[in-house]
């Protein structure tokens, strides 16, 4: 077993480990603290596997972000566990089933050439001015330009939609006009007074 191989196998226990975590920590913060454990581990799985960019990608847009605001959700809301816990063990037998398929599906990825089945080749080895970036744009922009682009209009109409159905006038609920802000004058919010200077006693102005 070469030093990659070994790498592989402990940062794979650590992200299955986290994975369990997430899924059995009692405390939310601490399954999301697990869940950015595991994104990491899974970023570090990709650097070894030569997919630099996904593995920048995957850290600075899901712990950088999602999780952040996750852990915000989290620590601002008032979550009842008690509520939430309940029917928890009714899904446990499909999750057995999708757990099984999954570990079969990486035993004959990764462990098919001990049990007698041809696995998946892993990567050659890339010259020093191999880049992973370029070759990922290469692809995205060349041989998969037309499911890239449609992927980009589906994504456009749901968040489009999200704000569509978000974006509701509610009567007991105050909310900005841009376009009355646009067309505000200096007269509307401004209005010069002249008064007159007030005097001391003495007669003297103050």
């Amino acid at each position: 077993m070469g030093i990659q191989e070994l790498f592989f196998f402990v940062f794979a226990g650590i992200l299955v480990v986290s994975a369990l975590c997430v899924i059995f920590a009692r405390n939310p913060v601490h399954s999301a603290l697990f869940l950015v454990l595991a994104f990491v581990t899974a970023a570090t799985l990709w650097m070894l596997l030569e997919a630099e960019f996904l593995a920048i990608a995957l850290v600075l847009v899901y712990v950088g972000a999602v999780m952040v605001l996750f852990l915000f959700v989290v620590m601002m809301l008032d979550i009842n566990l008690d509520r939430l816990r309940e029917g928890y063990w009714d899904y446990l037998v499909p999750a057995l089933i999708v757990a099984g398929v999954m570990v079969a599906e990486m035993v004959i990825v990764l462990g098919g050439r001990y049990f007698g089945i041809e696995g998946m080749p892993l990567p050659e080895p890339r010259g020093a001015d191999y880049s992973n970036t370029r070759e990922l744009g290469r692809l995205i922009y060349t041989d998969y330009v037309y499911p890239f682009e449609i992927a980009a209009v589906i994504l456009l109409v749901a968040i489009v939609a999200a704000i569509a159905l978000t974006l509701r006038h509610r009567k007991d609920s105050r909310y900005i006009d841009p376009a009355r802000q646009v067309k505000v004058r200096r007269a509307d919010r401004l209005r010069i007074v002249s008064m007159p200077a007030e005097k001391e006693p003495g007669g003297e102005a103050r």
